[in-house]
């Protein structure tokens, strides 16, 4: 087979920029003719501040790799900031007429075409590697740990991505998957056309790695390291310099940066306030009734859960059991706790309504990781790595580890270290549309119905 590996990869930004920026300029004179607007300057200013805008929120920074909510979020930057930018044009340019109407028409018009071109030509060059073999990268993998293994495991479930896996090397370890040693590299690499070297540091010393980064230099092929401690490198890095000396350090989860915090928070008020006037003022009274019809006690349970950095606060639902003193014990199948209204209120997740008051009160989020019972905390706190890191952001009312089915029962442990798999990648992966995607799964699941909601 002829070897076509990368061979337009390099024109894709330009071709996709160049797309973007003809239609910014070829669709305003349409919607503008009536704004005695002059074309050349105007076109000038949106060709400067289209790629300004773009550097800033690395728009065209899409790689094989990236997800489409990476997408999705690069696209509202851009297309905020430069709305909020052709906007700001008119007040200075007094003998042009401004019309709200226009823009909106200009605006909405080329976004939509602009998301369609993107979402045609992402996809179709996916299909495209899979279907032809062509625009492929020849990769090796330096060492044989469980960590190249997955990263190897991940090239054959993901074709998709555009890489072809051609062996390993190491010095350490001799089986028929290791294809080498490290000093056969180079020559290998030659003669297979190998466009990228996965290193684990494990496996090499530093005068071999010197060495063959320069040789990677030399033939233009990209090097890249695996972590070889993947619980710690999972979050993202940033590197400092001392002077002239690097030095890497974990990055914050952007859920610490002040402008997130309250972005979220933000968010989280508004809607627990329309969730609050426009469902709980109604359904709270019915609820009232038929909990009371039931059995006695309170509407509402209260329980003390583990919230923001471990420290207690009170947690509102409504009652779904009998008055019984095992509340730290979770509710299993056909629990004889729960009541006849209770399971419905359970399999609905209508119980945890009343934790939009949490979330006015600001011991909450809309989406977060779960608060789980003190008895868990106690058990599963020491048992399970970054257990504790879930408490490093406000507990939630959903969350992915939920809408991907950790939800209910812990009925084994492994069904804890999944829930903790998630709740850790949302805190470190977090964006509001990650927030918006939990908030649409759970509504989905909710008329779907899930297995463990008992």
């Amino acid at each position: 087979m002829p070897n076509n590996k990368g061979r337009y990869s390099k024109y894709i930004r330009p071709v996709s920029a160049f797309l973007d920026i003809f239609m910014v300029i070829v669709l305003f004179p349409f919607f503008f003719k009536e704004l005695e607007i002059n074309y050349l300057y105007f076109s000038v200013y949106l060709f400067l501040i289209w790629f300004l805008i773009s550097f800033f929120t690395k728009f065209y920074e899409i790689y094989r790799f990236t997800t489409p909510v990476e997408i999705v979020s690069k696209t509202v930057k851009q297309a905020v900031f430069f709305l909020l930018l052709i906007i700001a044009f008119f007040p200075f340019n007094r003998t042009v007429f401004f019309s709200g109407l226009a823009i909106a028409k200009y605006f909405i018009i080329l976004f939509l075409v602009i998301i369609i071109l993107k979402t045609i030509l992402f996809y179709y060059l996916k299909k495209y590697r899979i279907a032809t073999g062509n625009n492929y990268r020849n990769t090796i993998i330096i060492g044989y740990t469980d960590q190249s293994k997955d990263l190897k495991d991940l090239f054959d479930e993901r074709p998709d991505y555009g890489y072809k896996f051609k062996g390993f090397f190491s010095d350490k370890k001799s089986n028929e998957k290791v294809i080498g040693k490290i000093d056969a590299i180079k020559n290998y690499c030659i003669e297979q056309k190998i466009d990228e070297i996965y290193c684990s540091l494990n496996e090499i010393s530093n005068d071999k790695l010197k060495s063959l980064v320069e040789f990677s230099d030399i033939n233009d092929i990209v090097i890249k390291f695996i972590p070889d401690t993947k619980a710690i490198f999972s979050k993202n890095l940033k590197i400092d310099y001392y002077g002239l000396f690097p030095v890497l350090s974990l990055r914050k989860t952007p859920l610490h940066d002040p402008y997130i915090k309250f972005l979220k928070r933000s968010f989280d008020f508004l809607f627990s306030i329309f969730i609050v006037v426009f469902v709980l003022s109604w359904l709270a009274p019915i609820m009232a009734v038929l909990i009371k019809l039931e059995s006695r006690g309170p509407i509402f349970f209260k329980q003390s859960r583990p919230g923001l950095d471990e420290k207690g606060f009170v947690c509102y639902k409504f009652r779904s059991m009998r008055l019984n003193g095992t509340t730290e014990q979770e509710a299993s199948r056909n629990d004889p706790r729960v009541t006849r209204i209770g399971r419905f209120i359970r399999k609905t997740s209508l119980d945890e309504l009343p934790q939009f008051f949490n979330v006015l009160l600001g011991d909450m989020s809309v989406v977060g990781p779960r608060p789980h019972l003190w008895s868990q905390n106690i058990n599963y706190g020491k048992k399970v790595k970054k257990y504790m890191v879930r408490h490093y952001v406000k507990p939630g009312i959903t969350g992915l580890a939920q809408v991907k089915g950790y939800r209910g029962e812990i009925e084994t442990e492994e069904d804890m270290v999944n829930r903790i798999r998630y709740d850790v990648f949302y805190i470190e992966n977090w964006s509001i549309f990650l927030d918006f995607k939990i908030i649409i799964l759970t509504v989905v699941n909710i008329f779907r119905g899930e297995e463990k909601a008992y």
